[in-house]
């Protein structure tokens, strides 16, 4: 392998590597997202244990809605996380290609194919976590504040 294969193989390699770091303040993001929910998890199951009457239905109503949220996110980080491997396959792919002076373009497509989709359904989930922590928000707010005045 010749220094200018070697300088074009890093210079395709530039572009996954920007999507990985893009993708890193997602799972960031993400991973935030899942530490308040488990925080607000706990807040409430110890609220639960002290509280009576309409209050049990809420608190009950909030903690099932930060149930499917915490699945819902963790399954957006896994997706995300899963973007970042098969881009980092990518990057390993352009240097074997290189290297070995292999076509492996159609394994670098579907990689990268697959990579985006990955991405999409990570995004797809947060957007859904989105609105369930609207719903959560609803239930917590006094009946006054989210329904106008007759």
């Amino acid at each position: 392998m010749v220094l200018t294969d070697l300088i074009a193989t890093l210079q395709l390699s530039i572009g996954p590597v920007i999507l990985i770091s893009g993708v890193g303040l997602i799972i960031l993001s993400l991973t935030n997202r899942f530490g308040r929910i488990t925080d607000r998890t706990r807040q409430l199951s110890v609220e639960y244990r002290s509280a009576s009457g309409s209050d049990l239905y809420r608190i009950l109503s909030e903690l099932k809605i930060l149930t499917v949220r915490a699945k819902v996110i963790r399954a957006s980080n896994v997706a995300a996380v899963l973007s970042v491997l098969l881009v980092s396959f990518i990057i390993i792919s352009l240097f074997w290609s290189a290297l070995f002076d292999v076509n492996i373009g159609s394994l670098i497509v579907v990689l990268f194919i697959s990579s985006i989709i990955s991405l999409i359904l990570a995004l797809s989930l947060f957007i859904y976590d989105l609105e369930l922590s609207l719903k959560a928000l609803w239930i917590e707010l006094p009946d006054s504040i989210t329904k106008p005045d007759k």
